[in-house]
């Protein structure tokens, strides 16, 4: 189930999205009673996804971001695989949704693309044992954890280089269904492919995350987890146009600006 967070005429709310862009109709949107992190009903009213704003799938308290999870980006810019999760927090500021701009930060002259797949968390949770770790999942969404690699290198805390405004892209909706083992993952830049993964490479999966992050810290429904990003970072530009895209999820995308 695709389930999307929209506004209309001022109006936020939640609906299943049925059908596929290439029917003739489109996509549309029955609109829900209620949220996804409870027990909702369709109310059967429904909309043509293309007249309503697409926004962040979720609004989180705090989204939980893993580095260094594939080996190949490790080695990519030059770092060991770590022997545990490196851990860093993206305030709720940093999220923005599908379409939206992301400013390209005045503080960076390098910024980087991150494609990955991000976990959303539907019940409060802590101390997660492994083997109920799926049952805290709610679905799977796509995130680019956007960089300022620069930044990233001259400061020991990553808070500026990876929780700038506008720095965590997620969407399009969140896929409740999908089996996160082995999926492809893949970010384009003006079309051209600069990554391409699955998440069997993952050097931690899933389950494991959830069990380290919450030894530490509480999730809320809606928290989001970013699960690390495959090799082929790179840099993004003002005006370029950033997709990624996971089997079975989607596309998200974002177009760099100029921040004013």
């Amino acid at each position: 189930m695709r389930i999307a967070r929209f506004s209309l005429d001022g109006t936020v709310g939640f609906g299943v999205v049925e059908g596929e862009p290439s029917s003739p109709e489109g996509p549309v949107l029955d609109i829900i009673r209620g949220h996804p992190f409870a027990e909702f009903e369709r109310t059967g009213q429904k909309l043509p996804l293309s007249k309503v704003r697409i926004l962040p799938p979720t609004l989180p308290n705090k989204v939980v971001a893993i580095g260094r999870n594939y080996a190949e980006h490790a080695k990519e810019l030059g770092n060991e695989v770590p022997e545990v999760p490196v851990t860093f927090l993206k305030p709720s500021t940093s999220v923005i949704g599908p379409n939206d701009p992301i400013g390209y930060p005045s503080f960076s002259n390098e910024v980087h693309h991150e494609a990955e797949l991000a976990v959303v968390i539907g019940r409060l949770c802590k101390d997660v044992p492994r083997e109920r770790a799926k049952d805290v999942i709610l679905g799977y969404t796509c995130a680019n954890d956007i960089t300022a690699r620069d930044v990233q290198r001259t400061e020991s805390q990553w808070a500026r280089a990876k929780g700038f405004d506008g720095s965590c892209p997620l969407g399009p909706w969140t896929e409740t269904e999908l089996d996160a083992a082995d999926v492809g993952i893949m970010c384009t830049v003006n079309g051209e492919q600069r990554q391409l993964g699955r998440t069997s490479e993952m050097i931690r999966p899933v389950e494991d995350l959830i069990v380290h992050i919450t030894q530490a810290m509480t999730l809320l429904p809606g928290d989001v987890i970013l699960t690390g990003t495959p090799a082929g970072v790179g840099p993004v530009n003002v005006g370029d146009e950033v997709a990624v895209t996971i089997e079975g999820i989607g596309t998200l995308t974002n177009k760099v600006i100029k921040r004013d």
